[in-house]
């Protein structure tokens, strides 16, 4: 059960650490599968109602605050209100503007399971692509990609993990 579990948020590291605990390969390949795939599911329709239920509670909260504490958290309950501003672009706003427009759908579909993690990859993939059809189903076949791509790992290098 906790190989299911693991998968669900750390993908990478799961199918190395069920060989290592000695689980048979069959049960770790399926653990690892169902693991991934249910916590893209369980994070992915998390995310909407998660991100609708805290925007409306910050409002009520803000209104809840006593004054003595609104000067400390001034930011936090200004941050609805409009600030305009100058656009000024950094290093950082340009590389994740590059990142964007250059790996973008197909960026988030391939690194959730590997770079980023499960629950990150399902935010990122709700939040700028949910209104495309078929994002689930591909996040599914690059989870069951990466299980066929970290199984072929495992049988190449053996020693490491028996």
């Amino acid at each position: 059960m906790h190989i299911v579990l693991l998968a669900s948020v750390k993908y990478i590291v799961t199918l190395p650490y069920a060989m290592i605990i000695g689980l048979e390969y069959k049960y770790a390949i399926l653990s690892v599968l169902a693991g991934g795939i249910g916590g893209f599911l369980f994070f992915y329709y998390l995310t909407k109602p998660l991100v609708r239920g805290l925007d409306w509670l910050h409002p009520r909260a803000c209104a809840m605050v006593p004054n003595t504490f609104k000067q400390r958290f001034k930011t936090f309950c200004q941050r609805n209100k409009p600030i305009k501003k100058a656009r000024h672009f950094t290093r950082k706003n340009r590389f994740i503007v590059r990142v964007k427009k250059s790996y973008g759908f197909w960026g988030i579909i391939i690194a959730t399971p590997v770079i980023l993690t499960i629950p990150i990859g399902a935010f990122l993939a709700n939040k700028y692509y949910g209104k495309r059809k078929r994002i689930v189903p591909y996040m599914i076949v690059s989870i069951v990609g990466w299980a066929a791509v970290l199984s072929g790992i495992v049988h190449l290098f053996p020693k490491v993990f028996f």
